[in-house]
């Protein structure tokens, strides 16, 4: 006999501190342990056109100060090339940014939890250089426990 499917979605806010990598892992972890899915998929959805989503190392910190570089000599703030700028130097530059990047994931769900490899993280990517509230959604679907 199999398990019935379910749904189970929650939202939760993130302060960012300004630009950057913040790790959201334990609380995407909190909403899908309250699921109760035991195997399935979890959907990270950020609510957001200039902050960004991305699964990466999360144990050493140089790999965050790493993809920022990165990514601030790719996208530069302030380019003439961009003609809107009604929020400030690093607005389009955050389109841009999140355009490059995703607002969703998609995670699979083993064990009744994200089944992350031993390294990864889930990172909200904050591309204003300013703090911000962001929204993020958790969408669950899959079989709870026989």
């Amino acid at each position: 006999m199999t398990s019935p499917t379910v749904f189970f979605g929650g939202t939760f806010s993130v302060r960012t501190g300004g630009r950057g990598l913040h790790e959201i892992t334990s609380r995407v972890q909190d909403v899908v342990s309250g699921s109760r899915v035991q195997r399935g998929l979890c959907t990270v959805f950020l609510h957001h056109t200039s902050a960004s989503l991305i699964i990466t190392e999360n144990a050493d910190q140089d790999v965050a100060s790493d993809l920022e570089a990165f990514l601030s000599r790719l996208v530069v703030d302030g380019d003439r090339l961009f003609k809107h700028r009604s929020e400030g130097p690093d607005d389009m530059s955050a389109h841009v940014r999140t355009a490059l990047t995703q607002t969703t994931l998609g995670i699979p769900v083993a064990g009744g939890r994200c089944d992350l490899g031993t390294w990864q993280g889930i990172f909200l990517w904050e591309h204003r250089h300013r703090h911000h509230d962001r929204r993020v959604s958790v969408a669950i679907v899959g079989e709870l426990a026989g």
